[in-house]
């Protein structure tokens, strides 16, 4: 069962009124036990495990996950840049990424580390450093996820240097005198222990050509159940199985490889909610559907879009009566029946629809939900994740939302302003 939300319904309405709405709400405990998890996974050699930032970016998040022990995986030379500016020291970045920072040179004379993606990454890396050590990325030739958007792996991605094209890289590597001390490999996402095995394997069978490896990262998500009934990688049935083959290689090679590993969605996002309140409820007839419409959408979440991914959806009523009068107590919210709706999104867009059909995003599946009113909230669960940070922010010019951490203590902190309208076209050029 996916977990039940971290706010409380009088926490959704404080929220509401202190921050406005559409506002992004983070919690520090929740993150923390995460963060625990995945430093325990277990290893046979030692272990660096990193924060894929691309998850959720915002540097009050990076810097509480790299203060309890995460370093940090980039996916762009921004991202590290954006990293060193949360206070990340430069040797615990790895940029990994499909095209080369504009700034490599200063990055990698700061200490940023790089890894090679492609074989031409790899010859400019030499060119800029020859005879120091490299981590590459290879594609293993398997892949995993829940689509084929989410697979990074196997012969219809693009992402490393193809396994076949390994003797390319030992000649690339003796051209530059290169020391390849590290190999990366990436599958996707996932929760099946056997996939995960596999990969390691094949990896292994890599780093077994190359006898000055030392460590391996094994890339790739592990999937986290946002919705009931769907299923949450055990990291510790993975971590045993794979640790069980780094000992292996250990007995045939003499070599004791440390392990890294790159989690995001694992991290964050069950840790992150949206709250947004209803704006309209309207129907399409006897044949038709029930909506409710909100003031968010796929301003702050285009997973449902993209994917046809799920969210948990809760209706939150607002509290009527006589709630702000001095001396007064609130009224309760009445009991309402529930009915199947669809939620669609605040913008021109007939695909900004958070309710689509699981792994459809051309389908549409209603959910039963609370009977809404005008003003009621409505928090979307699981929105931790590639939410704020891979959003159609400022689509219909909708201003970017902000970003609330719930603390350990329940006290609510505003991590990022709402953007303006003067922020929102700050560089357009005149003319």
């Amino acid at each position: 069962m996916a977990p039940r939300s971290f706010l409380s319904e009088d926490q959704v309405r404080a929220v509401q009124r202190e921050f406005g709405t559409p506002v992004f709400v983070y919690d520090q405990r929740t993150l923390e036990a995460q963060a625990k998890r995945v430093l325990g996974f277990p290893n046979a050699y030692g272990l660096t495990a990193r924060y894929a930032m691309k998850a959720l970016p915002t540097s009050a998040i990076i810097r509480l996950l790299h203060d309890l022990g995460l370093h940090v995986d980039a996916s762009s030379g921004y991202e590290a840049e954006r990293a060193l500016r949360a206070g990340v020291p430069p040797e615990h970045i790895r940029v990994t990424a499909q095209e080369l920072p504009r700034n490599l040179d200063e990055l990698l004379e700061q200490g940023v580390l790089v890894t090679a993606c492609s074989l031409h990454q790899l010859g400019v890396l030499g060119g800029l450093r020859p005879g120091r050590e490299i981590t590459v990325r290879i594609n293993p030739g398997l892949g995993s996820g829940h689509s084929n958007r989410t697979n990074v792996g196997g012969p219809s991605a693009s992402f490393g240097i193809w396994h076949e094209h390994l003797e390319e890289v030992l000649e690339i590597q003796r051209e530059h005198d290169l020391h390849v001390t590290g190999i990366h490999t990436h599958i996707g996402s996932g929760v099946d222990p056997a996939v995960w095995t596999h990969c390691a394997q094949l990896s292994l069978g890599i780093v077994a050509r190359l006898p000055e490896v030392t460590t391996l990262g094994l890339g790739g998500g592990f999937n986290v159940g946002r919705m009931p009934g769907e299923q949450s990688a055990d990291l510790d049935v993975i971590g045993r199985s794979i640790q069980a083959r780094f000992e292996a290689f250990h007995e045939a090679h003499g070599r004791k490889l440390r392990l890294e590993i790159e989690p995001g969605t694992y991290l964050v996002a069950n840790a992150g909610a949206l709250v947004c309140i209803v704006i309209d409820v309207v129907n399409t007839g006897a044949e038709g559907y029930d909506f409710i419409k909100v003031d968010s959408g796929m301003t702050e979440i285009v997973r449902p879009a993209m994917y046809g991914a799920q969210h948990p959806l809760t209706i939150v009523p607002a509290v009527r009566g006589p709630a702000d009068r001095e001396g007064e107590a609130p009224s309760e919210p009445p009991d309402r029946p529930t009915k199947p709706y669809l939620v669609a999104g605040h913008c021109c867009e007939s695909g900004d629809v958070l309710t689509p059909a699981p792994g459809n995003p051309e389908g549409l599946r209603a959910r039963l939900l609370t009977e809404p009113r005008v003003g009621d909230a409505v928090v979307v669960g699981g929105a931790g994740a590639y939410c704020a940070a891979m959003s159609s922010k400022n689509y219909n010019s909708f201003p970017e939302a902000p970003e609330v951490l719930l603390e350990a203590d329940g006290s609510f902190r505003l991590i990022r302003a709402r953007q303006t309208i003067d922020q929102m076209v700050a560089n357009e050029v005149e003319f």
